[in-house]
């Protein structure tokens, strides 16, 4: 929910003259977000539809979701919805791939198409005026893809070059063990196909699950921006002869919390990569704004106490960060860092301190007033930022199941958030024992420095 930025302040300071520090004036307090007013229906088919004015410059974002993705994945087909969206964009029956590509830069925009964990986005941003065409291409594409077995060696081996990229980096090879560990046995834990795998994808197991996961129903579609009058009409005319197929099944995930130190192997390594963090409520959960200040505060921003540890203080590493991420219904924390590697124990031991000091003691008002400010800043300026960007947080709380009134009230509940409550949710949730610890580094010379993080406490 959160967009990482950071500023950079630059002090100048004349010579032979003291500085005076002074306290900045006060303020005004964080404006509300206003969700403007939405016009939200259901075709006979199942797919939900989303229209929302937006701006004064004449474009509109265009984009559905289908909740088709890795999670729909077995395990011997991970990356195969990547190659399905990737397939998608190849040309439709009606239309070849360079018509589509063609027809969309005509109305001043593309096609874009990519899977995630949980869904399956298509869309674009394109001119008002060209807004119901866009319409009727991306349902042909989303009802009609023509999936050319002509196009599958070159597009798997995209995808065999960005894999091939992947696994020679530290933070790529610390993500996925993290997740490994965290969703044993889900889709969510499965990162990465083998090369081997993906090389025996073939054009029939990519109709298999596009024809069994594109369906009306798992769809929700949003179109945000100024506005052409037709654009309702262009939605029904396209989208109601869409078979609506069967509600997408919940394969629920069993996250671990559990103390588990993986170490990966990299020989020469000049620095260790940390993935550090463990599952924490989801965003229907009452604590989670709350959550979402305590891990600004502690490490998800510019001035968090881990950066201000770490990096200013000690000079650890250049660019550590934390976050909340989520899936559906499933949340987890998690605190990235790359330092030296003759610091990797005394970096680990520094977080679990201010993690502990987070759980023991309550922030200052006036530490915990700046963290509310920046969060409320960053939350009004990337919803307004663009329609595309709306479009995102209204999906965000949609596939949630959170009511729209979430993005209303956010700026409201963050700065509603007490010094105790920070301390409260950090010690209930940020729990040390339970964290799950990956370090990618030189073994030969970090063993000896993990070895107090090997057992349930550090």
């Amino acid at each position: 929910m959160r967009i990482a930025a950071g500023l950079i302040l630059f002090a100048v300071t004349l010579p032979l003259i003291p500085a005076t520090k002074e306290t900045p004036p006060q303020g005004p307090p964080p404006k509300p977000f206003r969700l403007p007013a939405t016009d939200d229906f259901t075709l006979p088919n199942g797919m939900k539809v989303t229209i929302v004015p937006y701006g004064v410059v004449p474009k509109v974002a265009i984009r559905a979701f289908v909740r088709a993705g890795a999670v729909d994945e077995s395990p011997s087909q991970v990356w195969l919805s990547k190659l399905n969206a990737q397939m998608m964009k190849e040309g439709t029956t009606t239309r070849s791939a360079e018509q589509v590509a063609r027809a969309a830069a005509e109305m001043g925009g593309q096609l874009e198409m990519d899977a995630s964990w949980d869904f399956t986005s298509a869309g674009g941003v394109v001119l008002s005026d060209s807004g119901p065409q866009f319409v009727e291409l991306l349902a042909d594409v989303l009802q009609n893809a023509l999936l050319p077995a002509s196009e599958v060696s070159r597009l798997k081996a995209d995808l065999g070059r960005d894999l091939a990229v992947e696994k020679t980096q530290p933070n790529s090879l610390a993500r996925e063990r993290f997740l490994q560990v965290v969703f044993p046995g889900h889709p969510y834990g499965r990162v990465f196909p083998s090369e081997s795998q993906l090389k025996d994808y073939t054009v029939d197991d990519v109709k298999v699950f596009y024809g069994k996961n594109f369906k009306a129903a798992r769809t929700h579609l949003y179109i945000a921006g100024k506005l052409d009058s037709g654009l309702r009409q262009a939605v029904q005319k396209a989208f109601s002869g869409w078979n609506k197929g069967d509600e997408p099944p919940e394969l629920r995930a069993h996250p671990v919390s559990a103390r588990s130190l993986q170490v990966i192997d990299r020989p020469g390594a000049a620095q260790s990569t940390l993935y550090m963090g463990l599952p924490v409520p989801d965003p229907t959960s009452a604590d989670y704004i709350a959550l979402d200040v305590m891990d600004a505060l502690l490490g998800g921003s510019f001035a968090s106490r881990i950066t201000a540890n770490i990096r200013e203080q000690k000079g650890y590493t250049y660019s550590p960060f934390s976050q909340i991420g989520t899936r559906a219904h499933q949340a987890f924390w998690l605190q990235v860092a790359d330092v030296t590697t003759a610091v990797t124990g005394p970096s680990l031991k520094e977080i679990f301190y201010e993690v502990d000091r987070l759980r023991k003691e309550a922030p200052p008002e006036q530490e915990l007033k700046g963290i509310q400010n920046y969060l409320a800043g960053i939350f009004i300026l990337k919803n307004t930022v663009s329609p595309d960007a709306l479009i995102g947080q209204l999906h965000f709380v949609d596939s949630q199941g959170l009511e729209r009134s979430y993005l209303s009230t956010y700026v409201q509940k963050v700065v509603a958030v007490t010094p105790q409550d920070i301390q409260r949710v950090t010690e209930t949730y940020l729990v040390p024992s339970k964290m799950t610890i990956v370090v990618v580094g030189d073994t030969s010379k970090i063993a000896d420095q993990l070895k107090p993080y090997q057992n349930a406490t550090p």
